[in-house]
């Protein structure tokens, strides 16, 4: 007899492919579109300098909203849609490595580390051409006390990438200016050092939680809802692990100039260690949300793309 309390994970095999990737879209979309205010926050706190335009997270929501308006919180976000096509090659590449790493290991830790490692590679290679003009558009006009132009003379160094950078085409016709096609990856390694351990922590860490929760929460908690909080957990957990190399692969990516070392050096001279926890709140934040939109939308929507034979065989 089944045991009703263990969470069985539904696997790339038992999916219908074509309802997978439709609703995934939409998803995606709808995620993408209620944590971007918090992404484009804690992207201006880990560029300013110590604090000198935003205290904190709230500071900065506030300021922003009475400064900018909604649209505001919004800069970068038409480039950032682009995203959802590295999205959908992320979660086709965890799947389909799960099922390779299952011919060699039915640990589910294992499977979950490789393939969120995996998938985040791939991810990666296509989204920070995208982050670094979003990110530019986020930070478009602000003076985050690092980018300030010589009085009556032109800009030079760091400063000269700051000359308020114009709309999407613009942003992409300076930075090829400056550094050629290797402008577009920019901090390319640092992404990888951030986005690869949190998505090989995520995971593991999600289905521990959901494990473990499943056996101490009420027998009548549906799955969905145990999934839910074990997703915040994990996201709260390996955000806050990989929040120090976040903010150097912000940095790198907005100043453009330094290397990973040069700019970690640089933020421990200006602002001690507490500088490596720069938007923390602001991520944590944001991922909590999306992390509960992703599990209970992701989940859901492997539910809705079960094929027909299998949708009985599942708990809910």
């Amino acid at each position: 007899m089944e045991d009703k309390r263990k969470i069985r994970i539904i696997e790339w095999e038992d999916l219908d492919k074509r309802k997978f990737y439709m609703f995934g879209v939409f998803m995606t979309m709808a995620i993408r579109v209620s944590v971007y205010p918090f992404t484009l926050i804690r992207t201006r706190l880990q560029v300013q300098k110590g604090k000198s335009l935003y205290s904190g997270t709230f500071d900065a929501f506030a300021k922003i909203l009475r400064a900018e308006g909604i649209s505001g919180l919004y800069r970068g976000f038409l480039v950032n849609t682009f995203t959802l096509i590295s999205g959908q090659c992320y979660v086709t590449t965890y799947e389909l490595t799960r099922k390779y790493v299952a011919q060699y290991s039915n640990s589910n830790t294992v499977k979950s580390l490789i393939a969120g490692s995996s998938a985040s590679l791939v991810a990666q290679s296509i989204t920070v051409p995208i982050d670094i003009v979003s990110q530019h558009l986020m930070v478009q006009g602000q003076d985050m006390g690092r980018f300030k132009e010589p009085p009556g003379g032109a800009a030079s160094g760091p400063a000269r990438r700051r000359l308020l950078m114009g709309q999407t085409k613009d942003v992409m016709v300076q930075i090829f200016r400056l550094d050629g096609l290797r402008g577009f990856y920019r901090g390319y390694t640092a992404s990888l050092m951030t986005y690869i351990p949190n998505s090989a922590l995520w995971w593991p860490f999600y289905h521990l939680y959901t494990e473990q929760l499943s056996y101490v929460t009420p027998s009548v908690w549906p799955h969905l809802l145990v999934q839910a909080v074990a997703g915040p957990l994990a996201a709260a957990t390996s955000s806050t692990l990989t929040n120090p190399m976040d903010v150097i692969r912000a940095r790198v990516q907005v100043e453009g100039r330094h290397s990973m070392l040069q700019t970690f050096r640089q933020l421990m001279t200006e602002e001690g260690v507490w500088g490596l926890s720069k938007g923390l709140s602001a991520r944590v934040l944001s991922s909590t949300p999306s992390a509960i939109c992703i599990v209970v939308g992701y989940e859901t929507l492997k539910k809705l793309s079960l094929r027909p034979e299998l949708v009985d065989s599942r708990h809910w």
